[in-house]
């Protein structure tokens, strides 16, 4: 049976040990692992005895409060993040510091359990999180592993699809029976989450593909002169039902032809990734500005909006895989944390490169390099 080892840092005695109570004898087992995770709790009443544990025990994951006698748990999050250890912080605060909470999710925490917390609120938390780190741990050993565990990948993607297949399932049902009334006003919740759950499950296929292709290697880039502008139109027609929903404007700023060789499907999703976000992640009534600039040695697709931003340490983890930006503006935006760096690795095979400059509140601005050769 594998074993994942969790750090709880608390100087409460009752709420380490009802932790340990809660989780002593508890499994995590998923269809897709070939055994069934158990978990050996580590307790530590200070900041101070947290990072004596963290170097001595090596910890998967840590639940950390905040307020602690000594160093704060916002210092051993730093500690975590600047030592860049593969573990998993998960902040457990009271609701009066839910905003602090928040703000160490952003800091790279991965999220946090506001406490006094039932038992089958920490055992599902613990589920979330021991799913995470299985997830992130497989992809790692997938680029040195190959086919067997890019098989039980496929085998992990295939069991988050059948989640929302059972809840649009059951919604079905609800309507079939009658269960909310007799009349289609009474479903409408019920057809909005259906909705949302068909379009998450086909973003996951979407980015699944691209990913697979650009993995495997096995398919030729289709070269040929693309016109980048046709392109940049076609990514604004796309994003627009969402760009209208949220009030905001797309404005293309290029001459009418701007030619690159590439393969026009490459391209598609280079500039799909970039407006979908800009307009995914803006504020109501916000403007997308696409600039697409060309030099005698390279091209430059430029793509700002005046959304939420992100922090430094927010961006230095952007483009990895599964990566989600995590925070209190966040927290309903759906993703699945794929199409940055599905979009990265693109650029790369351009020889080219991609760079994010943001501010919190204010906006960001995606620039994409694709040298022209000679």
């Amino acid at each position: 049976m594998a074993n994942l080892k969790i750090l709880v840092v608390d100087d409460e005695p009752f709420i380490r040990a009802g932790i340990d109570r809660i989780l002593r004898n508890f499994k995590v087992d998923y269809p897709f692992m070939e055994e069934p995770f158990e978990f050996t709790i580590i307790e530590a009443a200070t900041g101070e005895e947290g990072l004596e544990s963290i170097e001595r025990d090596k910890p998967d994951i840590i639940l950390l409060d905040n307020k602690l006698p000594g160093i704060q748990g916002v210092e051993v999050l730093e500690y975590v993040r600047k030592k860049k250890y593969d573990i998993v912080v998960v902040m457990i605060t009271s609701f009066a510091s839910l905003d602090l909470a928040v703000k160490a999710t952003s800091d790279g925490a991965y999220d946090f359990i506001p406490k006094p917390f039932t038992p089958q609120e920490l055992k599902s938390a613990i589920e979330s999180i021991t799913k995470h780190v299985f997830l992130v741990r497989m992809t790692k050993q997938m680029q040195v592993q190959g086919k067997q565990i890019r098989f039980q990948f496929l085998s992990v993607l295939s069991h988050e699809l059948k989640a929302p297949l059972n809840a649009i399932e059951g919604y079905l049902k609800m309507m079939q029976e009658e269960q909310l009334g007799d009349k289609i006003d009474d479903y409408e919740q019920v057809i909005d989450r259906s909705l949302k759950r068909i379009k998450s499950m086909r973003n996951l296929i979407l980015d699944l593909l691209d990913m697979t292709r650009l993995e495997s290697g096995q398919k030729e880039k289709d070269l040929k002169v693309v016109n980048l502008s046709d392109v940049a139109h076609n990514s604004m027609d796309t994003a627009k039902p969402m760009a209208i929903q949220k009030d905001v404007k797309i404005k293309l700023h290029a001459p009418a032809t701007v030619e690159f060789v590439a393969d026009n499907g490459e391209m598609e999703i280079i500039f799909n990734n970039l407006v979908s976000n800009a307009v995914k992640y803006n504020r109501d009534g916000g403007v997308v500005d696409i600039t697409i600039s060309k030099t005698s040695d390279r091209i430059e697709i430029v793509v700002a909006d005046t959304g939420i931003g992100m922090t430094q340490e927010e961006i230095s983890r952007l483009f990895h895989e599964f990566v989600r930006i995590k925070n209190e503006k966040t927290r309903e935006i759906t993703g699945t944390g794929l199409g940055l760096s599905i979009l990265k690795k693109l650029v790369e095979t351009y020889e080219g490169n991609v760079s994010v400059e943001s501010t919190p509140d204010i906006g960001s601005k995606f620039k994409v390099v694709l040298p022209l050769k000679s």
